[in-house]
C-alpha cells in the first residue's frame, strides 16, 4: 500500500554511503526529510536528479530541511556515485528492496522499473506531499517549492 499525504512514515534501517547503519528514526521525526526515490546510480535521468538535488542542497538546509535518496544500489555503488558527483546528502542502499515496500512505492514503465517518487515528510514524521515522475529534475523544484510555501 502506498503511502499517502497524512500517513506516519514508518521506522526504517538501511546502510548508508559508507557503510554504517542509518535509522529513521535519528532523523525522521525531528526535522523536515525529502525522502527520494530512485531507480539506479549512475543513470542519465537519475544522475541529473542527485545532482539537481546536490546543486540545491543548501537551500533544503538553509529551510531545515534533510534529503536522503534510496535506490537498490549497493553501498558500494552509492559510494562510488556519492564521491563522483560530490553529493553532500545520504543515499541509503535498499539491496532488498524493504524500504521501497514499506513505501508502497510503485513501479514504471509497465512494471520494467524501480518508480520514482519524492516525498516530503514534516518534524512530526508525517507525509505532507508525494510526487511521482518520471522526470528526476521536477522532482527537486515540487519539494523545494512545497517546503517553502508550507509549514513543515
Amino acid at each position: 500500500m502506498e503511502l499517502k499525504v497524512g500517513d506516519k512514515v514508518p521506522v526504517f534501517m538501511a546502510k548508508n554511503t559508507d557503510g554504517t547503519q542509518f535509522d529513521s528514526l535519528e532523523v525522521v521525526g525531528k526535522k523536515t526529510v525529502v525522502l527520494y526515490f530512485y531507480p539506479k546510480d549512475n543513470t542519465s535521468i537519475c544522475t541529473a536528479q542527485a545532482c539537481s538535488f546536490r546543486d540545491q542542497y543548501e537551500s533544503f538546509t538553509d529551510l531545515g530541511a534533510e534529503v536522503i535518496g534510496v535506490s537498490s544500489d549497493s553501498v558500494a555503488s552509492h559510494s562510488d556515485f556519492s564521491k563522483k558527483y560530490k553529493l553532500p546528502f545520504t543515499l541509503l542502499a535498499d539491496e532488498n528492496k524493504k524500504i521501497r515496500t514499506l513505501f508502497g512505492v510503485p513501479s514504471s514503465l509497465f512494471g520494467l522499473l524501480p518508480g520514482r517518487v519524492t516525498y516530503v515528510i514534516d518534524k512530526s514524521g508525517i507525509v505532507r506531499m508525494v510526487f511521482n515522475s518520471v522526470k528526476g529534475q521536477n522532482h527537486i523544484t515540487k519539494a523545494l517549492d512545497f517546503i517553502k510555501n508550507n509549514a513543515v
